[in-house]
C-alpha cells in the first residue's frame, strides 16, 4: 500500500498512525552489524527492535527518520546513505492500532558505539547473521523488514555503487572486495574483482595516492565515481536456493 493511499483513506479505516524505521547496516571488525534498540516502554518492553518512531506533523519523512537515529541512538545521519525501501502497513504489525511505517536504509563506514536515548534503554550492534539464523527475536514486523532490508543491499551491491557507501572517503580495492565479500557470505577472487571494479565506467576514480600499509606493498587509492548504477552489474555468485 502506497503512503499516498494510505493518507487518502485513513479518516476511513479509523485512527492511524505513520511512523519511519530505520534497518541500519555498517561493517565492524569485517563483520555485517546492525544497529538495534532495546525497547524501555510498552509494547515489547525490553525486547531488541529497529529504531524507530512517530513522524512528527511538521517534519518530513527523511527528517523524521534522521531525528528518531539522533535520539535513539545518538547517531548523525546527515552524512548516511540514507533511501526509502520499503512500507509496511499490515494490520495487526502494532497492537496499539493502526500504524503504517516507512522503512529506510542506512549504511555508512564502521559506524560508532551508539548510545541509547529516549524511549530506548539502550542502542547496540548485533551481527546481521543473527537475523538469519533465528537467534534474534524482534519486536513488531521488525524480523521481516530487516531481512528484507538485508536482501535489498545485497542486491544493490550488484547493480549500484552502494558498496562504497561502507568505505571511507578514500579505500583500497581490497577495501571493496571485503565489503562485498561480508555482505554476499562468499569469497571473490582478487584478480577478477579488481578488473571487474577498473572495467567498469565511473564505479571508482584513482586519487593518486597509496595506502602503505606496517609491511607488505602499497596499495592504491579509490574514491567513488560518479556513476550509481554499475554497467555491466557486479553479479553473485549462484548458491544454492539464490540465482546468481
Amino acid at each position: 500500500m502506497r503512503v499516498d493511499d494510505w493518507l487518502k483513506d485513513s479518516e476511513e479505516v479509523g485512527p492511524s498512525w505513520l511512523t519511519v524505521d530505520l534497518a541500519i547496516f555498517t561493517l565492524r571488525d569485517d563483520q555485517l552489524m546492525v544497529l538495534l534498540i532495546e525497547r524501555g516502554l510498552d509494547p515489547f518492553n525490553g525486547m531488541p527492535a529497529m529504531p524507530g518512531g512517530y513522524v512528527q506533523k511538521d517534519e518530513t519523512l527523511r527528517d523524521g527518520a534522521l531525528r528518531e537515529l539522533a535520539e535513539e541512538a545518538g547517531i548523525d545521519g546527515s552524512q548516511l546513505h540514507l533511501e526509502q525501501f520499503g512500507t509496511y502497513a499490515d494490520p495487526g504489525r502494532d497492537p496499539r492500532g493502526r500504524v503504517v511505517t516507512v522503512a529506510y536504509l542506512a549504511l555508512g563506514p564502521n559506524l560508532p558505539t551508539p548510545v541509547g536515548g529516549t524511549d530506548a534503554a539502550r542502542a547496540f550492534w548485533a551481527p546481521a547473521a543473527r537475523l538469519e539464523d533465528g537467534a534474534l527475536r524482534l519486536a513488531f514486523d521488525h524480523q521481516t523488514i530487516l531481512t528484507e532490508a538485508l536482501e535489498e543491499v545485497r542486491r544493490k551491491l550488484e547493480y549500484t555503487a552502494v558498496a562504497t557507501a561502507f568505505c571511507g572517503e578514500t579505500f583500497t580495492l581490497r577495501d571493496l572486495r571485503t565489503v562485498y565479500e561480508v555482505i554476499w557470505g562468499q569469497p571473490l577472487d582478487p584478480s577478477n574483482f579488481r578488473r571487474k571494479v577498473l572495467n567498469t565506467p565511473g564505479f571508482v576514480q584513482p586519487t593518486g595516492d597509496q595506502w602503505l600499509p606496517p609491511t607488505g606493498r602499497p596499495a592504491a587509492l579509490y574514491r567513488r565515481g560518479h556513476a550509481w548504477l554499475l554497467n555491466p552489474p557486479l553479479l553473485r555468485a549462484a548458491t544454492s536456493g539464490q540465482r546468481g
